[in-house]
């Protein structure tokens, strides 16, 4: 490994494809740190559903950006680029390799690629799109975005109402889809990435995460849920796993179908992560990827 060049190693994959897990024995193997790159772990006051490593996997390795804020300052891929890039310039003085795991593909893409500026927040569009939200729920503004950009739309949670107007409105205001939006310039990073991703097919995948959510259930996920009940207007919690139970606390549904509702979105979320990963380049399956050759 040259001296002068620092290596990013990024395990990327669906949600429950053992992400963290693997993550941490490269981090422990390099003696260095995990940096995540997922949108909802960075939240402290949820847990459970947001599938944080655990107690004993934050002691195992030092990271960051897991319980990084609160879910009442909102916080965005643009903060996670400058936030993890400084950082990465102080670590990188210590020790020349850095472990990023992460699931959300927008925030993978700003820390590796960077973003075009993009417009500020169009306050009139969004009051609008948060007016027609309000009465027609996440399903009606996520099929307006289907309509406006049909590939873009994959890369965006359809529960996740917040990413799903930030789209309408950068698609409104610069007449560009997201596809060109995210492609039209790459930042060269001062550092080499190496991506990593889960070699486990879609069927396992799909079975871990009927499994991850009862047992999410077992681990009080409804009791997380009640404690952030009062902040649910939020846009952060308009997501996978709260969502379909806050529905459940309103009587709209019983637990049990909230329940099916999450394995369900989850697993859409997933085959949109897969979808996703297709279309990246130079991915290297964790089972055929031999750390020692960095050291060489």
């Amino acid at each position: 490994m040259a001296d002068t060049q620092p290596i990013l190693i990024l395990v990327a994959g669906p949600t429950a494809s053992g992400k963290t897990d693997y993550a941490i024995q490269l981090a422990e193997y390099f003696n260095t740190v995990v940096l995540s790159a997922d949108s909802r772990q960075i939240y402290k006051e949820i847990s459970i559903g947001t599938a944080k490593p655990s107690q004993a996997q934050l002691s195992q390795v030092p990271h960051y950006f897991v319980n990084h804020c609160s879910l009442k300052d909102p916080y965005n891929a643009g903060q996670f680029e400058k936030e993890a890039l400084s950082l990465l310039d102080k670590l990188y003085v210590k020790n020349k390799v850095a472990v990023v795991a992460g699931g959300s593909g927008l925030y993978i893409k700003a820390l590796t690629e960077g973003f075009d500026d993009l417009p500020e927040a169009n306050i009139d569009l969004r009051s609008e799109l948060q007016r027609e939200l309000e009465i027609h729920g996440v399903a009606y503004l996520f099929n307006k975005l289907q309509l406006m950009d049909p590939e873009g739309s994959k890369s965006i949670d359809p529960q996740n109402s917040h990413r799903i107007m930030r789209a309408i409105e950068i698609i409104t205001d610069t007449g560009l889809l997201l596809s060109q939006l995210k492609t039209k310039t790459i930042i060269k990073r001062p550092f080499e990435i190496i991506k990593i991703v889960m070699d486990i097919d879609r069927k396992t995948v799909y079975e871990r995460i009927n499994q991850r959510v009862d047992a999410m259930i077992e681990e009080g996920l409804l009791d997380e849920v009640k404690s952030v009940y009062e902040l649910r207007h939020l846009n952060t919690l308009k997501t996978v796993g709260y969502s379909e139970l806050f529905d459940y606390l309103e009587e709209k549904c019983t637990l049990s179908e909230a329940i099916n509702k999450i394995k369900q979105h989850t697993r859409n979320y997933a085959k949109r992560q897969l979808t996703w990963l297709k279309g990246e380049s130079n991915l290297i399956p964790h089972t055929e990827f031999k750390p020692e050759m960095i050291l060489k």
